[in-house]
């Protein structure tokens, strides 16, 4: 019989078997698409991930596609034992359906750090993505009728095994028109920028610090000025164009923007559409090394941001970081100040506490005595660079102060929460060398035991394994009890524990930060004081 007959069943099935294929196909491709969106729509950090990870998420997906082709085959052997009639094959897609069911529940239930983000392009994605898929899964089921009979629906069951490869196909279809769209975006927000040759705009990069900085200089200059700040961790073209096309407004006077970038031009990119006259380099790290390969390249990138500025642009750098150092050394602009080495600003005599910092601020010849809910001689520093920007930009020192004393907590970043009988430092999302070592000796001065609870460092390429025996060094100088999530950094970081002699029924393994938790409630007493270390992002969950 013709496949395509108007009067043959077993077409209108296929059809509605593929498209209810390709929306499960949507559903169980969430963590493609996290990745993707998490790697800024770049094919190269998702299969950088897929290296990472060992290709653990996409072995699962080929495991569902064996554990129910075995089902189906077996149903289909059963029922042609006793009917020649193809209809009943399909009845062996229920093995098939309830297995890719209780996997999407499986994955939508996981924890996420940063979950998928429901937006217009990802939404596109999905719609090419359930096409795709519907059209490849009537096709493979075609084939079988054609030339494996004894298969026939149960064809379906290969899909999951491809759909890692699916996704970025269907992503590089797309990208023309999304390239599209960008640039619509992009030239509107340009537009708009053009109008405003009143507005003030800072540019903010590094490799760590960025948004604390952000929150920080946002807080201080509106003492003065009505500040625009690009929220949360918007730092991405699309992520600015959108910031400025929608929160920026008339009354605004200052714009500040976070500058993210994961490979090189990323930042120069991101300088075209703002055009900043002002910019900060915060520090620099050997961060997301499997991109930039090289620490060299990072801190050429992020010195994209000065490289843009005018011959009277305005730059401050981190002169706490040797690495930032170098890049002032490179710096050809006739105003750059070096925040550290510039005895006009500066801080003394910190003191920290589970109520927060106080130091001694210098300001030329006067000083005046502070205080601030932030925690840490880094956060400090990153007060002092944005004191010398407010300085730049004109804020008199009432202003500066008013605003020091005026400091919030940026979320999940070094931020103290205080329960009934215990102390928490929330640092979950630091992901950075010098960050979690700030954040164990801030651990080392609050009051009772020490619980550690970390997943350790990631995307540091080579290095990872050995900065992971130092983390784990660092935390038995400071920890009582340990708790690893995840096995990506376990034996590294057991390692460096076990270097320093840490007691062995002290270090806890979990499988997730749910079961981490369990495990810190059965440790915990009163006055103890818990500190989560970069909670693992989701592209290694």
């Amino acid at each position: 019989m013709n496949f395509f007959a108007v009067d043959n069943i077993h077409l209108y099935i296929t059809i509605a078997l593929s498209v209810i294929n390709g929306i499960l196909m949507c559903f169980a491709s969430y963590k493609y698409f996290q990745i993707i969106q998490l790697s800024g729509y770049k094919l190269k950090g998702y299969f950088a991930w897929l290296k990472e990870t060992k290709w653990s998420y996409a072995l699962r997906m080929i495991l569902l596609s064996l554990l129910s082709a075995f089902c189906v085959l077996v149903t289909n052997a059963l029922f042609n034992v006793y009917h020649q009639e193809a209809l009943y094959s399909y009845i062996g897609l229920v093995f098939y359906f309830y297995f890719t069911i209780v996997f999407i529940k499986a994955l939508y239930n996981a924890p996420k750090k940063i979950p998928l983000k429901n937006t217009t392009r990802m939404t596109r994605l999905n719609v090419a993505m359930l096409i795709f898929v519907s059209l490849f899964s009537f096709v493979v089921v075609w084939g079988s009728f054609q030339y494996l009979s004894f298969v026939k629906f149960g064809a379906l069951c290969v899909v999951p095994a491809v759909v890692v490869f699916i996704v970025p196909v269907v992503h590089l279809i797309m990208l023309p028109l999304e390239k599209l769209i960008v640039s619509r975006y992009l030239h509107q927000a340009k537009s708009k920028l053009a109008k405003r040759n009143d507005l003030i705009k800072i540019g903010i990069t590094g490799s760590y610090a960025k948004t604390s900085v952000k929150y920080i200089l946002n807080t201080i200059l509106s003492q003065k000025y009505k500040v625009c700040m690009s929220p949360q961790s918007f730092n991405t073209q699309t992520g600015l164009s959108k910031v400025v096309n929608n929160y920026l407004t008339d009354l605004d006077q200052v714009l500040i923007a976070e500058m993210g970038a994961r490979s090189k031009g990323d930042i120069k990119k991101l300088c075209k559409l703002i055009s900043p006259q002002y910019a900060i380099i915060t520090g620099i790290s050997p961060q997301h090394l499997l991109t930039f390969k090289s620490l060299d390249n990072i801190k050429r990138t992020k010195f994209e941001l000065v490289e843009s500025l005018s011959q009277n642009g305005v730059c401050v750098f981190n002169g706490f970081d040797q690495e930032v150092c170098d890049m002032y050394s490179w710096a050809n602009i006739d105003k750059k100040y070096l925040v550290g080495k510039d005895k006009d600003i500066s801080a003394k005599d910190i003191q920290f506490d589970q109520d927060g910092t106080k130091f001694v601020l210098v300001l030329g010849e006067k000083e005046y005595n502070v205080h601030t809910k932030l925690l840490g001689e880094h956060n400090v520093q990153n007060i002092l660079l944005c004191v010398q920007m407010a300085k730049c930009l004109g804020l008199s020192d009432q202003q500066i102060v008013r605003g020091i004393k005026s400091l919030q907590p940026v979320p999940h970043r070094l931020e103290l929460v205080k329960t009934a009988t215990n102390l928490i430092l929330d640092d979950s999302f630091n992901a950075n060398i010098r960050g979690s070592k700030i954040a164990l000796d801030v651990l080392g001065k609050l009051p009772g035991r020490k619980i550690v609870i970390t997943p350790g460092l990631v995307e540091l390429g080579e290095r990872e394994y050995d900065e992971n025996v130092v983390f784990g060094e660092q935390i038995a100088g400071v920890a009582d009890f340990v708790i690893i999530v995840n096995k990506v950094n376990f034996e590294a970081i057991k390692k460096g524990l076990d270097n320093k002699k840490f007691k062995e029924e002290n270090i806890s393994q979990a499988e997730t930060l749910e079961q981490a938790k369990i495990l810190m409630k059965e440790i915990l007493q009163p006055g103890d004081t818990v500190l989560f270390e970069n909670d693992l992002p989701d592209n290694y969950i």
